[in-house]
């Protein structure tokens, strides 16, 4: 959706008896620059969604919503597994391509972040395709799940140049995986426990494109509101230039249902480059 923004909602797994307790906001803006707001979201239980158009005039805005529509088919549901959002992915891609023309081709990035349980414990499963990106804030500490699929993030694990290069390197924008884009050979999957306390962000790059990931940390850390911290860190992006559209959705774990000790498997991850990358691409993939 790219309508009314959400703000402070609570839902609970609909298993009986569960503690699990979410609370979610979200919110889109079309930037400065912008005439047309290309991004689409979905914050519909247990999926959450964010998809980044690209074309502009040329259908970008259609095709990020199809994202959104093929995903709603989710929302409410009592189980969700990972094959859901990859049957829905495949679905989105080929209504996209659909929309291609002799003269234009637009395509759209996605991230979609379900609600699973699985041996009692609840998990983000996590698919994108793009350089939309998703983080976990948790302990005062901001680690990103995915990794941009982008020719700069290729470049940087290569060796080939350092993040401080990519952030001003001319092929920035440049993108190897896309929804009815060139490249790209399928979404990227991870499991992430979730956790009590913790904080599921999912972005479109013109928040990462105009904030630094120091800067999110601190909007994470000091706004204890999952409403406060999506409008400051929409309106911060728009006031450091809004050069592209900017989404924002934010899921709080207020409580969860298992009280067993939840496997620290995101600590050995570590932050990469922010890229701002909005152009597909045939250079190689992961």
């Amino acid at each position: 959706m790219t309508a009314d923004e959400l703000s402070d909602v609570r839902w609970s797994p609909p298993a009986t008896g569960t503690t699990t307790q979410l609370q979610y906001s979200a919110d889109t803006h079309v930037g400065q620059v912008r005439a047309v707001n290309e991004d689409s979201f979905l914050a519909g239980p247990p999926v959450f969604v964010v998809a980044d158009g690209m074309g502009g005039y040329e259908r970008g805005d259609i095709a990020s919503a199809i994202v959104v529509e093929e995903f709603e088919a989710l929302v409410g549901r009592d189980h969700v597994a990972p094959t859901d959002l990859e049957n829905c992915i495949a679905n989105a891609r080929v209504r996209i391509r659909s929309l291609a023309t002799e003269r234009v081709s637009p395509g759209s990035t996605v991230l979609a972040a379900a609600y699973v349980e699985q041996s009692g414990r609840g998990y983000w499963a996590i698919a994108h395709e793009g350089d939309s990106r998703a983080y976990q804030w948790r302990r005062g500490t901001l680690v990103r799940i995915t990794t941009d699929h982008s020719i700069v993030q290729e470049m940087v694990d290569d060796g080939e140049i350092t993040e401080e290069e990519a952030r001003v390197h001319p092929e920035r924008h440049v993108i190897t995986r896309a929804l009815g884009g060139t490249g790209g050979t399928g979404p990227e999957f991870s499991l992430v426990p979730v956790e009590a306390g913790a904080r599921l962000l999912l972005c479109s790059d013109g928040l990462t494109g105009e904030l630094s990931e120091h800067s999110i940390s601190q909007v994470l850390g000091d706004e204890p509101g999952s409403a406060a911290a999506v409008d400051l860190l929409v309106r911060r992006a728009v006031e450091a230039g809004g050069h592209d559209n900017v989404t924002v959705v934010i899921v709080d774990v207020v409580s969860v249902g298992d009280r067993a000790v939840v496997e620290d498997t995101l600590d050995s991850l570590s932050p990469v480059a922010v890229a701002e990358d909005t152009i597909p691409s045939g250079r190689r993939s992961r």
